[in-house]
Formats: C-alpha cells, sequence, structure tokens
C-alpha cells in the first residue's frame, strides 16, 4: 500500500483549509519569513485589504506589483487551501529568497512603492489607502530660551509611517514614547543661534506629534538613526565584531494604548488604540533569525500565529497563554507593570509573558500589559476606526464588488469580479486535483482488492486433501510471480 500511496505522490486534499474562518499562510521560498510575516499584517487589516480589492482592472493589467498583490490578497481571502503560493509576488519585487532581510525596512520600501503604484488609481479608496491608514506627521521643534520663539523649520511638517523607538534601558512603550518626545537641552557648544535673537543662545529641541494614522505602527528592533542623531530600536553594534547585536530585554506594551495626552489637540480627551499584531523575530542575530506574527481578526477578537505556511490559534490572548493549542514551555515568573510597585502574576511563554487572566472565554486583551523580548514591531488600530481611509461610497468609476459568485465573502469583505473569476478558476482547479487523486487511488486499491481476492480464491483451493485425488504440479516460480504481481 505504501509503495502505491508512494507512487501516486502527495495527496492535494492534505492542504486543504480547515474552514472559511481560519487564516491561510504563505509559503516561504527559503528565507522569506520576513516578508511573509509584512503581507499577512497587512492582509488583516480589513480597511487596507478592501483598499487594494477596489483598485480597477486596467489599474492592475499596468502594475504588476498591485495585481501581485491583489491576487495574493484574494487567495489568502478565498482559497480553498491552506496555504498560498508567494512565488508570484516575491519574484515581481525581484527579492532574493536566499537573503533574509529586515521586516522594517521591508515595510517601508513596500508602502512607497504602493503609494506610486496607487496614484494610477481613480478610485479614492484605493488611491490613498496607505496613507490614510499609516501616515502620521510630526514636527521638530526647536524653542529659543531667551525670546521664546520657535524656529521657522519647527513649522515644518514631517510625515511618518511608523514611529521608531529606543528601547536599549527601556522596560515599557510608554517610556520609549516618553524618549522620543523628551526635550533636549542645547547648551554651551551645541548652543542654537536665534533668527530673532541674532545670536546663539540656549534652547530646547523637541519632537511633536502633530496628527497619528488609524493604523500605528512601532518599530522595536533594527539598528537605525533617529533624527535626535541616537541608534534608537532593540538592536547595537558589537564593538568586537562590528555587527547588530539584539538586545534581547523583556519589552511591556498594553493591550489598549491611550495617545492622547501626547497630541496637543487631544490633551484632555483619550485617543485609544488597542493592540492588533505582533511581529516577532526569533534568534539572537539581527541579520538572520525567523520572523512570526500573532494577529488578531479584527471581526472575532480571535488572536493567530502565522508562521509561513503554518497558521494556529492562539485564542483570546496574543501570547496563547491558557490555550490548549499551545505546545511551548511553561514557566512562571513575575513582570513589574511600569505604573505599579507590586509584581504582577504572569504565565510566561517562551520569551513572551502576559498578566494572568482569568479562565474565562470572555478574555479581554485590553486591559493587560504584555512582556517580550523577541517583539519587533507593534501594530495597533484606533478604536472605531473602521471607516477611516474610507472617504465615502466608491467612484462611480470603481469595480463591481461580486456578491453573487460561489466565492462568498468573508468577514463582510467581497471580492471584485475579475478577481472572484480567477479564484473561482484555481478552486476549482484544486478540487479537481483532489477528486483525481481520490479516483486514481480508489482504482489502485479496488485492483489490489480485486488481487488479493483472486489469490485467497486459488489458494483456498490448493491444498491436495488425498493423494487419490486428481491434482496439478504448478511451478513454485510462476505462482510466486503471478501473486507477486500485486
Amino acid at each position: 500500500m505504501s509503495e502505491i500511496l508512494l507512487s501516486l505522490g502527495p495527496d492535494p486534499s492534505q492542504d486543504l483549509r480547515a474552514s472559511t474562518n481560519s487564516p491561510a499562510g504563505l509559503t516561504n521560498l527559503g528565507a522569506t519569513c520576513y516578508a511573509n510575516s509584512i503581507l499577512q499584517c497587512l492582509y488583516m487589516i480589513k480597511s487596507f485589504r478592501e483598499g487594494v480589492f477596489s483598485v480597477e482592472p486596467d489599474v492592475l493589467k499596468e502594475q504588476p506589483v498591485l495585481y501581485q498583490l491583489a491576487r495574493l490578497f484574494a487567495q489568502l481571502h478565498a482559497s480553498k487551501k491552506a496555504f498560498v503560493d508567494s512565488a508570484p509576488f516575491i519574484k515581481t519585487l525581484e527579492l532574493d529568497n536566499a537573503v533574509q532581510q529586515d521586516s522594517h525596512e521591508f515595510l517601508t520600501l513596500l508602502f512607497s512603492l504602493l503609494e506610486r503604484c496607487l496614484r494610477c488609481s481613480k478610485v479614492s479608496k484605493a488611491r490613498t489607502i496607505v496613507q490614510d491608514l499609516f501616515r502620521g506627521s510630526v514636527s521638530h521643534v526647536t524653542t529659543c530660551l531667551k525670546c521664546g520663539k520657535d524656529s521657522e523649520a519647527s513649522f515644518k511638517i514631517e510625515d511618518f509611517y511608523e514611529l521608531e523607538l529606543n528601547v536599549k534601558g527601556l522596560k515599557s512603550l510608554d517610556a520609549s514614547l516618553d524618549d522620543y518626545l523628551s526635550v533636549e537641552e542645547l547648551q554651551g557648544d551645541n548652543q542654537y543661534y536665534c533668527e530673532s535673537c541674532a545670536t546663539r543662545v540656549d534652547a530646547t529641541r523637541s519632537i511633536k506629534l502633530r496628527s497619528l494614522p488609524a493604523v500605528l505602527h512601532f518599530a522595536t528592533e533594527a539598528l537605525c538613526f533617529s533624527s535626535k542623531g541616537w541608534a534608537c530600536l532593540a538592536a547595537s553594534l558589537d564593538p568586537l565584531t562590528t555587527t547588530k547585536k539584539k538586545i534581547t530585554s523583556a519589552f511591556c506594551f498594553p493591550g489598549e494604548l491611550d495617545m492622547g495626552h501626547r497630541l496637543p489637540e487631544y490633551s484632555q480627551s483619550k485617543l485609544i488604540y488597542d493592540l492588533a499584531a505582533v511581529l516577532i523575530h526569533k534568534g539572537s542575530a539581527v541579520n538572520s533569525g525567523h520572523y512570526v506574527a500573532h494577529i488578531k481578526d479584527e471581526n472575532t477578537g480571535q488572536w493567530w500565529e502565522f508562521d509561513d505556511e503554518d497558521v494556529s490559534t492562539l485564542g483570546q490572548h496574543p501570547f496563547g497563554e491558557g490555550c490548549s493549542v499551545t505546545a511551548k514551555s511553561v514557566q512562571t515568573e513575575p513582570v513589574i507593570h511600569p505604573s505599579c510597585s507590586e509584581p504582577m502574576d504572569t504565565v510566561a511563554i517562551g520569551n513572551h509573558t502576559g498578566a494572568s487572566q482569568p479562565k474565562s472565554s470572555d478574555f479581554d486583551d485590553s486591559v493587560h500589559t504584555f512582556s517580550s523580548s523577541d517583539a519587533y514591531m507593534l501594530m495597533y488600530i484606533l478604536r472605531n476606526s473602521n471607516n477611516v481611509g474610507q472617504k465615502g461610497q466608491m467612484d462611480s468609476g470603481g469595480i463591481k464588488m461580486e456578491n453573487d459568485s460561489g466565492v462568498a465573502p468573508q468577514n463582510g469583505v467581497s471580492l471584485p469580479s475579475h478577481l472572484c473569476e480567477e479564484m473561482e478558476q484555481l478552486n476549482s482547479s484544486y478540487v479537481n486535483d483532489c477528486e483525481n487523486y481520490k479516483s486514481k487511488k480508489e482504482i489502485e486499491f479496488n485492483c489490489i482488492t480485486e488481487q488479493r481476492q483472486e489469490v485467497r480464491s486459488v489458494l483456498s483451493q490448493a491444498p491436495v486433501q488425498s493423494l487419490g485425488e486428481p491434482y496439478f504440479w504448478i511451478s513454485t516460480d510462476w505462482l510466486r510471480h503471478w501473486a507477486e504481481r500485486i
């Protein structure tokens, strides 16, 4: 039997997605986990997914990157297979499959590329989806301590798509944000030349947040240099090897983040963001290791771990504590909440910890603080921002969203007709492959069964009961050959 199955090749039905509610994975082409984790984070943002799906077919034909991204999202959305081949999209970007790259840098370059490609779209929902969802703004304010005036450059607004935070020596996201927005004193040799005072004076310099996006990214683990001139994020340069060295100290971040007091116009009100994804880097070296993403489904609140082709449920907790599907070693250790003086009871899984929660299925991660030494990027979504980035209804020149096709809507999102047709063909081809394999397997097994019955029938009549009865001599070699033709 095993030889017959081997000759038939792998059973395609083994790749069937568990259910329409289970997300699909992405194939790793060698060292493309950094891209897979980012793509899964972007796909799981419902507004961004809808924006990509709304791009006109003629624009997709002219923009290969957009076309392959839309195809990839469509397959993640509606494919019957448990994982999707990422090769077409990766090849379109001309990425080297054998080289591990930085997820943060990949996301930055991808946003820039998508912005350029989407300019061709006449659908407002698609044309500015990157800016509408991910772009915030800051200004670098220098204030003269003599006359009290801000420099002319202080009024220049600069865009950002993620906030790059220093975490070295800092234990929490709040502490890193305080550090990012801290005031630097310009004194002595570092005095500021004030145009109004026409002389060098003492001054202060700081970063001011001017606007925040609907989807707020924090980068916490790559070597780069901010406008303040320091090396930021959780990496440092090893002086002995002159290579990047990952910082592995625990870093705390909340399930619910209030950014209201960090914006001048919101200083007296709340601006609540909910934790939506944690991109994790496993390994001790910055330029190697492995990336996975823990992402929350916006509709169900369910957390999932995306590890290339493998997708597993984490329940209602971003690190899966208490979930039966978790197969990592568990140990108990205290974690100090930044706002508390006493240790909190926690359950640690691998390099991740989270505040202990009730065993109820109604666990709410928004009131908890989590800790991880491997968290590389954090993604927060503005609460009640489902319509952010969607400027009214789709333009009259937009495309038809398919609702009457064989591909059912998922989480309230339908595929456009052109992508729906392609998905129907891909799914139909996959179903045919499964049926053909099953048919060939049944034919082979039926053949074996018939031959076994034939052998048993002959052998049941073969024994000679009495030498007085007539009998025939049959060559042992011939009999063996006949029996082994199976």
